[in-house]
């Protein structure tokens, strides 16, 4: 039975975009669950926490070297294809895993190499999965099928850790076991999706056809404005890393608070896309999503100054939701803005400005905190967010000043 038009869930009556869904969900808590085990159990190899470090380095490393070209096999191959195949080599890694446990070996180099196969995987799923949900659902729903997108992402990133660490206490094989059969079920999933209005179209790449996203990013203002804004400001914000030493240090709390602080953020980011999947965002976009950031450097300079548990994880959960309604807009901005021809390599742009800010912010932020101190460094970053949302304000009038989406403009004109 088809679901009202007006209901935010009403985006699942598409039988592609449900198969599509599920299958990431489930390929996500997967993915999430793997990541907390392999921690603890390199972690308790070697005690050493610069292969928690390796951990990380081993994923980006190849995710860097390969993005470019990523993005350009998602615009000359069918992006459903690449996600099966992506999907496929993540099953591989948990078999490895799975293997490299139940022999009982003693050295961490099998788990680096597994995970750089997983981050080249990941490499080439990024473009494929940001391009490829456009041709899923009709362009009335699109804004709708984001916004559910993002809030079953942002759930899997919530339930998989926890579902880890549980089943952890069964040991490292039970958890990579159980990941390897989520990720059965996601390649069956996504083997019976089907996508409409992408062929193959092979061709020779060079580094013209490489770099023709990034050019296009540089042509267009609303784009690169967009992009850009994130990467400065999660490049500036980025308190995550320190919520380690800010509840030992500042809340004088343990690993519960921690865990507590982690999973605000996400509850914040769920909620907000659960309002956006009922009540998309439609008129005004270019201030809400100068709003957004705003809150999120507020909620950053609050987090610095704060003391309580309480307030530091409504802090934690406002700055969630602000960058939320950031994402939100800039996908559906770019995605909308960009040619089908080069959407693969356009996302795999955003993806190298996502993952830069992500892991830059990391390092910018442990570097602030080692010159000014804890507290500073957090409202610092904070009041460098709200400073960069007011240059890109000025730097992007077109952007600021934007009311609608492009295209949905373009179709109400036609319209009338």
């Amino acid at each position: 039975m088809a679901l009202p038009a007006t209901n935010g869930f009403s985006v699942l009556q598409h039988r592609n975009f449900r198969y599509y869904l599920l299958a990431r969900i489930l390929g996500t808590i997967a993915v999430q669950m793997q990541s907390v085990a392999i921690g603890w159990q390199v972690y308790a190899m070697t005690g050493n926490v610069f292969d928690l470090g390796l951990i990380g380095l081993a994923q980006f490393a190849p995710f860097l070297l390969l993005i470019l070209i990523a993005g350009h096999v998602a615009d000359r191959y069918n992006r459903r294809n690449i996600i099966l195949a992506c999907l496929c080599m993540q099953l591989l890694c948990s078999v490895l895993l799975f293997s490299y446990t139940f022999t009982g070996l003693s050295v961490v180099w099998p788990v680096f190499a597994v995970l750089s196969i997983y981050g080249s995987a990941r490499a080439f799923m990024m473009p494929a999965t940001q391009a490829i949900l456009i041709h899923l659902v009709p362009p009335e729903s699109f804004s709708k099928a984001v916004a559910l997108g993002s809030s079953s992402f942002q759930v899997a990133v919530i339930l998989g850790p926890t579902f880890g660490g549980l089943l952890y206490l069964a040991g490292p094989k039970t958890v990579y076991g159980i990941v390897g059969t989520l990720l059965v079920i996601s390649v069956l999933l996504m083997s019976a999706t089907r996508v409409d209005g992408q062929a193959d179209k092979p061709q020779a790449a060079s580094w013209h056809t490489l770099l023709e996203g990034l050019r296009f990013v540089w042509s267009k203002p609303l784009v690169l404005g967009a992009i850009s804004l994130d990467l400065f400001a999660v490049l500036f914000g980025g308190a995550t890393a320190l919520l380690p030493a800010y509840a030992n240090d500042v809340l004088h709390a343990g690993p519960t608070a921690l865990g507590l602080l982690r999973t605000s953020t996400g509850v914040g980011a769920a909620l907000t896309s659960i309002l956006l999947a009922f009540f998309p965002i439609s008129n005004k976009v270019g201030r809400w999503m100068f709003g957004g950031v705003a809150v999120f450097g507020l909620g950053t300079i609050v987090l610095g100054v704060s003391h309580s548990l309480i307030l530091a994880m409504a802090c934690l959960l406002l700055m969630g939701a602000g960058d939320m309604v950031s994402v939100y807009i800039r996908h559906i901005l770019v995605q909308f803005a960009t040619p089908d021809a080069i959407r693969g390599r356009v996302s795999a742009v955003n993806a190298v400005f996502i993952g830069a800010s992500n892991e830059l912010g990391e390092f910018e932020s442990g570097v602030t905190a080692g010159w000014f101190g804890l507290v500073r460094a957090l409202i610092l970053g904070g009041v460098a967010t709200l400073a960069v949302t007011g240059i890109w304000a000025w730097r992007f009038p077109v952007l600021s000043r934007m009311d609608r989406f492009p295209k949905l403009q373009r179709q109400e004109d036609a319209a009338t």
